[in-house]
């Protein structure tokens, strides 16, 4: 097996195997160049391919910062495996583990002490790694030394038919009646929402928040609940990557972010200490 940094040569390959290899999230190659090729901190020296031949056998990559991330910075002690796979023919052959091995090491050498599975911000194509329906994922991370961090669900629901329940009906008229309201975002609460969701919910949220904002779609994207004493106590949006279907995030003050998205297992994040 040959492996060598990315080139875009290689990108029809690389597409065709990441769609057989993860099939629970298959991918369009305009998806793949816009969070990865077109990531500011994408790096080729951090992006590898297994070759077998001219044939692609395997692809991973990684991320250092190289440009501040809002209120989070460089993280300058944190790295990240975006994603790593393996054509099943050439799997328990040593593949996996030496793509991921070049990754750590470059991450290391960058300064690197901690790495992340998937979850990076802006740019993650995967919450963390999904035990249901990834087992052998789970199983060779935590071989190469990586535990389980915070678990992160995503959701869906056909909405076709779909009726409010009586009983939401009646506990947003009750909250009406304490003083509540829930109201489309506006532009005069602009500073007071990105407050909201820098405390509430973290940068990231707040960074979709800023996009939508600067492209005018606010008001139809995202909604907001306003407290008796005027003040953002809640908030939710969708269609944060374009897909109108997507739901979430969605927080209140003081309970934290609880996302919703289209699949139904969780996802714990893996790390591990590479100081």
């Amino acid at each position: 097996m040959i492996y060598e940094n990315y080139s875009q040569k290689y990108e029809a390959q690389v597409i065709t195997l990441w769609n057989r290899c993860c099939i629970f999230d298959a991918i369009e190659v305009q998806k793949f160049r816009r969070q990865a090729l077109f990531d500011d901190n994408f790096d080729p020296c951090l992006a590898w391919v297994a070759l077998e031949g001219d044939q692609v056998m395997g692809f991973a990559y990684g991320t250092k910062r190289k440009f501040p991330y809002l209120e989070r910075g460089l993280e300058p002690q944190r790295g990240w495996v975006n994603v790593i796979f393996v054509d099943p023919q050439a799997r328990r052959q040593g593949v996996a583990g030496e793509l991921l091995s070049r990754i750590e090491g470059s991450l290391a050498e960058a300064g690197a002490r901690t790495i992340t599975l998937g979850a990076y911000s802006p740019s993650y194509f995967f919450a963390g790694v999904d035990p249901e329906n990834y087992p052998e994922a789970v199983s060779f991370f935590e071989g190469c030394g990586y535990v389980a961090g915070d678990t992160h669900y995503s959701m869906g629901k056909n909405l076709h038919g779909f009726r409010v329940p009586s009983q939401t009906e009646e506990r947003r008229a009750g909250l009406e009646e304490r003083g509540y309201r829930f109201v489309p975002f506006d532009y005069s609460r602009a500073l007071q929402v990105l407050d909201f969701l820098q405390r509430e919910l973290g940068a990231g949220w707040k960074r979709n928040a800023l996009i939508s904002m600067r492209e005018d779609t606010a008001p139809d994207l995202m909604l907001l609940v306003i407290d008796p004493q005027g003040d953002v106590c809640g908030w939710c949006m969708r269609a944060i990557d374009g897909n109108p279907m997507r739901f979430g995030p969605i927080g209140n003050r003081g309970e934290g972010a609880q996302q919703r998205d289209r699949l139904g297992a969780p996802r714990p994040l893996l790390l591990r200490d590479v100081s």
